[in-house]
């Protein structure tokens, strides 16, 4: 039995389904209250918990042999967050402990390339670079650098464990958009989007997903792997829609310096609004950053190929617009 903690988000819901086409039995730990739309229709066992509350993981652990610890909060706002750091801190130090408990033979870690130490332009992101929980740039980072290190320091103490950090996760099966989703979805139905000049390495959610479970069956416990894909500029991900789609919609570039000092007061009217933060100092940060990431440690001792992203985005387009459309078709007439 395999056990997924976060299996109703992107990462996860992907990785459920790549281990169920595996012949895998699967259980997915469900927060209480929370959407399990994306797992619907598979054959997975679910089981209510709460990675903050130690005594509810019992039953998700119980005959478990491997765990993939995706459960987590993502955050581009700036400032203290305090539930990301419990959930993404306080949560993995639960589960880890869980895992120690019920002698699990192995547990696959996702942390984030924003967990690693950041490194100026010309020099290359790798796994020689440690993970920085004092990383100046966002709540997120530090959380998943800290959560990072704790899993770092339980597999010193002899808990089988291996850690990934994806870059930039776009691709299908996206049913609470991501923040790359929700942009490449605007574009998708012909809506304005805005953007500024900049580039991000980005990599394919099955990608990702098949990479987790290489580092299952391959990764050298106590280590980590990057799981990249390519490097690209907004525009070219903008231009790419309009190519699959062949539909107009209106793309406005703004300078960085004016999207730089917006993105001073954005926060606000976000928290003001409930609306989804897009333009924040720690996204401008990200797309301007050094990108030069390479995933060449999982090629060379997992066997990991990311597909072109080219690819990527235009499956990421035509599962938007299927789903869209059987949304439509499924809503009662009124």
């Amino acid at each position: 039995m395999i056990l997924v903690t976060g299996a109703t988000g992107h990462i996860g819901n992907v990785l459920v389904r790549k281990l169920l086409e595996g012949g895998q039995k699967v259980r997915a730990l469900i927060w209480r209250g929370e959407d399990t739309s994306p797992l619907n229709g598979l054959e997975v066992e679910s089981v209510e918990g709460d990675v903050l509350d130690p005594t509810s993981l019992q039953a998700a652990f119980k005959g478990v042999e491997e765990v993939y610890h995706l459960a987590g909060i993502i955050s581009i706002m700036p400032g203290k967050i305090p539930l990301v750091w419990r959930v993404n801190v306080e949560g993995t130090r639960n589960v880890l402990e869980a895992a120690r408990r019920n002698h699990i033979r192995r547990l696959i870690y996702i942390s984030s390339i924003h967990a690693i130490q950041r490194a100026p332009h010309g020099v290359t992101i790798d796994e020689s670079l440690p993970f920085d929980a004092n990383n100046p740039y966002g709540a997120y980072d530090r959380s998943k650098a800290a959560a990072s290190l704790e899993v770092q320091k339980a597999a010193a103490a002899g808990l089988e464990t291996v850690i990934v950090c994806p870059t930039g996760v776009i691709g299908p099966y996206d049913f609470r958009p991501s923040e790359m989703g929700s942009v490449i979805l605007d574009a998708a139905m012909g809506k304005a989007s805005p953007y500024v000049d900049g580039a991000y390495n980005f990599v394919d959610v099955r990608d990702v997903a098949d990479g987790m479970i290489l580092t299952a069956e391959k990764g050298r416990a106590g280590e980590s792997y990057i799981l990249g894909g390519q490097k690209i500029s907004v525009r070219y991900m903008l231009e790419t829609v309009r190519e699959v789609t062949g539909r107009a919609f209106t793309s406005i570039r703004i300078p960085f310096s004016f999207a730089e000092f917006a993105a001073r007061f954005m926060p606000h009217y976000y928290r003001w609004t409930k609306a989804r933060p897009r333009f924040t100092p720690y996204s401008l940060e990200v797309l301007q950053s050094n990108s030069n990431i390479s995933h060449a440690k999982a090629t060379r001792e997992l066997g990991y190929r990311p597909r072109p992203v080219y690819e990527s985005i235009a499956d990421t387009v035509r599962w938007f617009l299927e789903s869209t459309t059987q949304r439509f078709s499924e809503a009662p007439n009124r």
